[in-house]
C-alpha cells in the first residue's frame, strides 16, 4: 500500500505541475482531496519583488524600453538625410530632411501631401523611396506578409512638382503589389503583381505587363518561401542603368512538395494553408535569369551551367554597364560559388571567380563596381579569414584590400572618390565590433575610426562617408545613438540617449557580467560569459543555467546590450542562479574560416561537446558551480542544442527548455540544412547521428518542450515526432503548444509574458535555487 501511495503521489505531482504550466490550478483528481499548491498565487518572479526584477516590469512596462532612431535615408546628393516624423497636425507622418552638421530641418513631404482626396488620414508609410532627381517619392503602404516578411502592399507615387498623388496598379486587388521601384530616369515604375512583372508610365499611368506566364508555380520577379528565408531573396528584378531593360529571376516550383499548416482556432472549422517547402533531399524550384526590354518584348535567358534544380542563383546585378550581369551561382551542396559575367544580348556567360571549399562557400552582398566598371569589390575567405578584395573585371585578378588573421564582419561603404572602404571588424576580440577603413589601392593602409571604447558599434554612413549615425552598446549599457563626423569620429549631437532606460539598468541589483575563455578537449578556445547571483557567496555552490544557440547564424557571447533576455537572466541571478553562455565552434563569431566550418556535418555533436567541455572547465575553475544542478535552454537552433545536451549528456544536464527546436534535421529546409549537413542520400548516416531525436531515449532530466503550431519555419511537426519518440521510450516531460504562433512565439495578447512565466516556473521547480 505504501508503494502505491508513493507512486500515486508522484503521479499527482507530475499532473499538478503540467496543469500549473498551462495555467490551470488542480483542485481535485480521481476522488482525491485537493492537492496543496506550493506555488504562490502571486509569485515573486511575476509580480512586485521588492528591489528585485520581476517579469511584469521586464515585459509589461516601459521601464526598460529602448528607443531607436528613426530610420535614416541618406540622400545621394549629399544634402543630408531624410527620416519620418509625426506631423504636427496629427494627420500622419512627414518626410523630413536634416542636415547632419547644422541639424537644419526641412519638411520635404508633408502628411497633407500624402493624404488621398477621399481619405481622412495620410497614407501610413511602411517604406518610401526617391526618384533619382528627388522630384517624386514612392510610398509603400497597407502591407501584409507574403511569406515571413511584409512584401505585399499598395504603392502610391507623389509628384512633388505638381503635388499629384496617384495610386499605382490600376484596378489591382488590395495589397497585391511588390517591390515597386523607379527606373533610373524616374519616369516609370516597375513592380510585381501576382507573380508577373509590370511597368507603369508616370505620365500616362498606362500599365504594361512584361511577363504573362506567372501562376501558382511560375514565379517572376520574386521568390518562394525557402529562398526568401535562407538567401534573403525577395525583390527579384533589377532595372538596367539606362532604364531600357529589366533583369529578373524566374522560379518554377512545380514538383516542390507542399507543406500544409492547420489553423484550428480562427474559424468554426479548421482552415489549411499550403505553400512549397522543400525539406532536406526534396525537389527545389528551378531558377533562371532573364533580361527583357522595359517597353515589352522577348526574354533573353542567361546561359548558366548545371541543372537549374541542383543550383542556386543567389545574387544578380548589372555589372557596371548596360550590357552584362554579374551572377553568383551556388551548387546545391553549396561548396562552390561560381561568379559569371553574362551578356544580356545573347545570354552567354563567362566564369570569372570560383570560390571552392570542402564545406560551404559564402555568397557576397553589396558588390561595388569601380573604375567605370573595370573592377569590382569582393569578399573572400580564401586566405582563411574573410577579407575584402578588388577584382579586375577582364582577368579576374584579385588585389587584397585587407589582410591579417581577422575577419571583415560587414562592408558598410565603398567610397571610390576618396579611395577608402569602410567596414566593421574586431581584430583583437570577437566580442566587439568597431568601424575601420582601408585603402582600396591595396597598399595595406588600415585605420580604426571608432574610439577605444569596448562594446558593439554600428553605423549608418552617408553616401560620401563624411557623416554617420553611430550606435553604441555594451553588456551593461543600453544602445545610444549620436550623429558623428568622419573620419575624425567627432560627436556632432545626440540622436537617442535612452537615459531613462540606462538609469533603470544602473539601479538593478546585480553582479557584473564577466567574459572568459576556456579550452575544449582539443585545445580550441571557447568564449563565454558568466552572471553571478546578486548575493553571491564564493564559498557556496549555486545552480547554473546555460543559454545556448550554437549554430552558424548566431553569436550569444558578445559585448552588446542583450535586451529583455539579459534582464530575464539577471532576474534569475537575483533569485539564486548562475547564468552563463558559451559560443561553441561554428557560431557566427569573427574567428576565421576554420572556426566556422569545423562543424560541417557535425551539428549537434561537436557543438554540444564543446558546451560539455566548457562546463567541465568552468567547474574546475570555479568551485561555486554546483554540477548537480545544471540547466540549459535555447530557442530554434538553441532549442536543438538543448535537446542534444540533455540526450547526449544525461548525467550532466539535469534541466532543459527547448523552444521551437529542430529535433530531426531532415525536416528542415534544403538550403539551410544541406549547407551545414550535406546532401541525401550520401550524408544519411550523419543526419541520423546529428539529429537529437535519435538519442531521445537517453533523456533523464526534466525537459520543457515548447512550440508554436503556426511555425512555418521550424515546423511543429518536428516536436510532434519527438513527443512520439519520448512516449515510445517511456520518458516523462512537459510539453506546451502555442496555437498559431510562428517561430518567434510572440503573436497574441499575453504570449511573451506567458512563455517567460512558464519558463521561470519550470526552472524554479526543477532546478533548486540558491547557494548551498
Amino acid at each position: 500500500m505504501a508503494v502505491f501511495d508513493n507512486r500515486h503521489s508522484l503521479f499527482l505531482k507530475k499532473v499538478h505541475k503540467a496543469l500549473l504550466i498551462t495555467g490551470i490550478t488542480l483542485m481535485s483528481l480521481a476522488g482525491c482531496s485537493a492537492v496543496n499548491n506550493d506555488t504562490d498565487n502571486n509569485p515573486t518572479y511575476l509580480s512586485d519583488n521588492g528591489d528585485g526584477l520581476n517579469l511584469a516590469e521586464i515585459y509589461q512596462t516601459d521601464k526598460f524600453t529602448i528607443k531607436r532612431p528613426a530610420p535614416t535615408r541618406w540622400l545621394k546628393n549629399g544634402s543630408g538625410y531624410t527620416t519620418l516624423e509625426q506631423s504636427k497636425t496629427g494627420n500622419g507622418r512627414d518626410i523630413v530632411r536634416y542636415h547632419p552638421e547644422t541639424n537644419q530641418r526641412d519638411i520635404l513631404v508633408s502628411a497633407e501631401q500624402l493624404t488621398p482626396a477621399d481619405h481622412d488620414k495620410a497614407l501610413s508609410i511602411a517604406d518610401y523611396q526617391w526618384s533619382a532627381d528627388s522630384s517624386k517619392v514612392l510610398i509603400f503602404t497597407n502591407t501584409k506578409r507574403s511569406w515571413r516578411t511584409h512584401t505585399l502592399g499598395d504603392y502610391w507615387v507623389l509628384n512633388r512638382e505638381t503635388d499629384q498623388l496617384r495610386q499605382l496598379g490600376g484596378n489591382a486587388p488590395e495589397s497585391t503589389l511588390q517591390f515597386a521601384k523607379f527606373n533610373p530616369q524616374g519616369d516609370k515604375v516597375a513592380y510585381v503583381m501576382e507573380n508577373n512583372i509590370y511597368v507603369q508610365d508616370l505620365s500616362s499611368f498606362n500599365i504594361l505587363p512584361l511577363t504573362s506566364d506567372g501562376s501558382d508555380t511560375i514565379v517572376n520577379g520574386t521568390f518562394d518561401w525557402v529562398n526568401e528565408e535562407e538567401f534573403f531573396l525577395r525583390d527579384g528584378f533589377r532595372w538596367s542603368p539606362d532604364g531600357q531593360h529589366i533583369a529578373y529571376w524566374q522560379l518554377d516550383t512545380e514538383g516542390t512538395p507542399l507543406f500544409t499548416m492547420i489553423n484550428n482556432t480562427d474559424e468554426l472549422y479548421p482552415t489549411l494553408k499550403q505553400f512549397p517547402y522543400p525539406k532536406v533531399g526534396e525537389t527545389n524550384a528551378a531558377m533562371r535569369l532573364g533580361v527583357l526590354p522595359s517597353d515589352g518584348g522577348k526574354t533573353t535567358w542567361m546561359q548558366l551551367p548545371g541543372d537549374p534544380r541542383q543550383h542556386y542563383i543567389v545574387r544578380m546585378q548589372w555589372a557596371g554597364s548596360n550590357e552584362q550581369l554579374l551572377i553568383q551561382q551556388l551548387t546545391r551542396k553549396q561548396h562552390i560559388n561560381r561568379v559569371f559575367l553574362s551578356n544580356t544580348e545573347n545570354g552567354k556567360s563567362q566564369q570569372i571567380i570560383r570560390e571552392t571549399t570542402d564545406s560551404w562557400a559564402e555568397y557576397v552582398d553589396h558588390v561595388k563596381f569601380l573604375d567605370n566598371g573595370e573592377s569590382f569589390t569582393w569578399l573572400s575567405e580564401r586566405s582563411g579569414y574573410r577579407h575584402l578584395y578588388v577584382v579586375t573585371r577582364e582577368s579576374g585578378r584579385m588585389t587584397a584590400v585587407t589582410k591579417g588573421n581577422w575577419d571583415v564582419v560587414k562592408v558598410l561603404n565603398i567610397n571610390e572618390d576618396d579611395g577608402w572602404a569602410y567596414f566593421i571588424a574586431s581584430p583583437e576580440s570577437p566580442l566587439e565590433r568597431y568601424l575601420f577603413r582601408a585603402k582600396l589601392d591595396g597598399s595595406g593602409v588600415l585605420e580604426r575610426l571608432t574610439p577605444a571604447v569596448a562594446g558593439t558599434h554600428s553605423y549608418s554612413i552617408s553616401a560620401n562617408a563624411s557623416y554617420a549615425e553611430h550606435t553604441y552598446s555594451s553588456v551593461s549599457e543600453v544602445p545610444k545613438t549620436n550623429m558623428i563626423s568622419l573620419p575624425d569620429h567627432q560627436v556632432i549631437r545626440s540622436v537617442v540617449t535612452n537615459n531613462k532606460a540606462q538609469a533603470a539598468v544602473n539601479a538593478i541589483d546585480r553582479k557584473p557580467v564577466e567574459f572568459f575563455r576556456v579550452d575544449a578537449r582539443d585545445g580550441v578556445k571557447l568564449d563565454g560569459y558568466i552572471m553571478r547571483p546578486a548575493d553571491f557567496n564564493p564559498n557556496k555552490k549555486y545552480p547554473i543555467l546555460f543559454y545556448v544557440y550554437g549554430e552558424p547564424w548566431g553569436q550569444t557571447v558578445a559585448n552588446r546590450w542583450g535586451g529583455s533576455t539579459f534582464l530575464w537572466h539577471t532576474m534569475l541571478t537575483q533569485q539564486g542562479y548562475i547564468v552563463a553562455s558559451i559560443d561553441n565552434r561554428g557560431t557566427k563569431s569573427p574567428r576565421g574560416f576554420e572556426w566556422r566550418r569545423s562543424i560541417y556535418k557535425k551539428l549537434g555533436v561537436i557543438t554540444v561537446r564543446d558546451q560539455y567541455d566548457a562546463l567541465q572547465q568552468m567547474a574546475d575553475r570555479w568551485s561555486f558551480i554546483d554540477t548537480e544542478r545544471v540547466g540549459i535552454w535555447g530557442h530554434s537552433g538553441g532549442g536543438s542544442q538543448t535537446l542534444n545536451a540533455l540526450f547526449r549528456y544525461p548525467e550532466t544536464y539535469h534541466v532543459g527548455m527547448a523552444l521551437a527546436p529542430v529535433p530531426d534535421l531532415t525536416l528542415y529546409d534544403t538550403i539551410y540544412q544541406e549547407r551545414y549537413s550535406g546532401l541525401l542520400p550520401e550524408s544519411k548516416k550523419q543526419y541520423t547521428e546529428t539529429s537529437a531525436i535519435t538519442h531521445a531515449e537517453h533523456l533523464e532530466g526534466d525537459l520543457l518542450l515548447v512550440h508554436g503550431t503556426g511555425d512555418d519555419n521550424v515546423h511543429f511537426q518536428g516536436s510532434e515526432r519527438l513527443v512520439n519518440e519520448l512516449i515510445k521510450h517511456g520518458k516523462q516531460f512537459d510539453f506546451f503548444a502555442y496555437p498559431n504562433r510562428s517561430h518567434g512565439i510572440y503573436e497574441g495578447a499575453g504570449t511573451v509574458i506567458h512563455l517567460r512565466t512558464m519558463m521561470t516556473q519550470f526552472v524554479k521547480e526543477n532546478l533548486a535555487a540558491g547557494g548551498r
